[in-house]
């Protein structure tokens, strides 16, 4: 509606004698100023030679019943033209989202494009950082707005399982003699190994011997302890994942992606690489960026020359992606410029393909930032199991006929909304109660809110009222007047890719219906509007599922 409109004021503008204009039609910040505002006048009053309530005036007068679903125009202030909805708009966006069910919010923005996305990829042999769950809780949601576009879009995980991370690991394991098939073990051995090659020059020579050892796949038993700490941390990531409804297309393995990188390094020395005091390096400062080592001088290849095999199996396997993702720390914002340049230089990427690093911000708790080098870690699992334990004594008191079932879901809506309500890349302090809160500002606080739509619009059922529009009150309620708005939303949140504005709006609609729910009997058979409160509840639930869908969370029907 908002392109159909700054079409017409566009016409209207032309009409005057102003044929080029920078204007904006916008949702005014109250609902008692229409249902859109346009700025028109106030940017090209000057260029008109008017003042600008007066072009206003002008406009409104030249736009008056030329658009379809608008009622009527308001000037407003120095020269804002305000725009009202017909009641008719309003009463088919509701039937239509109750209508389309699944796909009310989908877009063709991206239709036919392969994106893909590559997130949630820990160093393994260690347990999850609570802050690693927020790649993949934001990871996912991406994936979900461009799926939501019209995008073929492909998961992919890149999981760390060779490198100086894991050799510290391995040797920890043989100084601690600690269980590799114990998650919390690896983590100690991590600890120790990291803390020892930090502080002790002997520790250090010996770790490092035996990162080219693993590399070399020489040494059996180191081989050993190895893959039993990596299949432990593994089965681990993939149970985390799976709780968080997040299942892959492709796993690729960091020690896969190493060999193949530094073959392509060897490949471009000279042309793309450069040898530098016995490392092969890429010269980023003449893409006015900074130089990285892709191959150091012991010969084995650096995180860099990995990515670079990395993009390679994908590349192999997805041949006709559009646009390639990566969701990680924004600390790397700098390195994945240098990378994505020296990728486009050995692959030859053409400029139309995009190759974007999403960043994402740390989760702290209130004690400060967590690290598993120093060992006060918090590990994800830790920290759903202590969600999911404080939802099960709330979830008790539900109707809910699964329990653990309803805990889980309300513990996995706590932690994502608590991340995807930020904007990417901004830090996240994570306080428990507000996470589980069943007021306001929660992802519980939505999920109840669906609950209750399920059980009023039951009761209504049982009640004998069959959903219609075609007895509408003459003025539409507030609620709807935010409903039809879902679509823009997804789109907004799509193009910027910002799940927080879905966040921000889902709190708005519940707020306007729970409010609604407050004043309107939605279950009462005598009431004559009856029927078309059933369908407006019926339509914001269809959108609160949709919505949380695209943050990753589920919508329960009962709680």
């Amino acid at each position: 509606m908002d392109e159909v409109i700054a079409t017409a004021v566009q016409h209207a503008l032309e009409a005057l004698g102003i044929p080029e204009a920078d204007f904006e039609v916008e949702h005014p910040d109250a609902l008692s100023f229409g249902d859109y505002a346009c700025n028109a006048a106030m940017v090209t009053a000057k260029k008109a030679g008017k003042n600008p309530r007066e072009l206003a005036e002008a406009l409104a007068a030249s736009l008056e019943g030329q658009i379809e679903y608008v009622e009527r125009i308001e000037v407003a202030g120095p020269g804002f033209l305000n725009f009202y909805l017909a009641r008719d708009f309003f009463t088919e966006e509701i039937q239509r989202a109750c209508v389309l069910g699944a796909a009310w919010g989908r877009n063709d923005l991206r239709s036919g494009e392969v994106a893909l996305v590559e997130y949630t990829s820990p160093n393994l042999f260690k347990p999850l950082h609570v802050g690693n769950l927020v790649g993949n809780i934001i990871g996912e949601s991406i994936t979900r707005l461009y799926e939501q576009s019209g995008s073929d879009v492909k998961r992919i995980n890149y999981p760390s399982d060779i490198g100086l991370t894991v050799a510290k690991g391995v040797w920890g394991l043989q100084q601690t003699k600690g269980d590799p098939k114990d998650i919390l073990a690896l983590g100690e051995a991590y600890r120790f190994g990291n803390e020892a090659y930090e502080n002790n020059e002997e520790s250090k020579a010996q770790i490092e011997a035996v990162n080219r050892s693993l590399y070399a796949k020489d040494d059996e038993a180191l081989n050993a302890l190895r893959a039993q700490g990596l299949a432990t941390s593994k089965a681990k990531l993939d149970a985390l994942c799976a709780m968080l409804g997040t299942t892959f297309d492709a796993v690729i393995f960091e020690s896969e992606a190493g060999p193949r990188g530094k073959e392509l390094v060897l490949q471009h020395v000279g042309e793309i690489f450069q040898e530098s005091e016995g490392a092969i390096v890429y010269k980023g400062e003449q893409d006015g960026l900074h130089t990285r080592v892709f191959l150091n001088s012991q010969g084995l290849p650096t995180y860099e020359a990995k990515d670079l095999g990395n993009f390679a199996f994908k590349q192999e396997r997805y041949p006709e992606w559009s646009t390639s993702i990566i969701v990680t720390g924004n600390e790397q914002t700098e390195y994945f410029k240098v990378e994505y340049a020296a990728i486009r230089k050995v692959f030859a990427v053409p400029p139309e393909k995009v190759l974007l690093h999403v960043p994402t911000g740390f989760l702290t708790l209130t004690t400060g930032k967590m690290s598993s080098r120093k060992g006060n870690v918090l590990t994800g699992e830790s920290i759903l199991e202590e969600l999911q334990e404080e939802s099960k004594k709330r979830a008790q008191e539900s109707r809910a006929q699964d329990v653990d079932a309803l805990a889980k879901q309300v513990a996995v809506a706590a932690l994502k909304f608590q991340i995807l309500k930020h904007g990417l890349g901004s830090n996240i302090v994570f306080d428990k109660e507000k996470a589980l809160s069943f007021e306001g500002d929660s992802g519980p606080y939505l999920q109840y809110t669906h609950a209750r739509i399920c059980s009023v619009v039951g009761k209504a059922e049982e009640a004998g009222i069959e959903a219609s529009v075609a007895n509408a009150p003459e003025i539409p309620y507030e609620t709807e007047k935010l409903l039809y708005r879902f679509e823009e939303v997804v789109t907004e949140a799509a193009l910027e890719l910002a799940p927080n504005a879905v966040v921000t709006y889902l709190l708005q609609l519940c707020g306007s219906f729970n409010a609604f729910y407050a004043h309107e009997s939605i279950a009462d058979a005598s009431d004559p509007y009856a029927a078309y409160k059933l369908v407006l509840a019926k339509a914001v639930g269809q959108t609160l599922r949709n919505g949380l869908y695209i943050l990753g969370i589920e919508a329960p029907k009962q709680m």
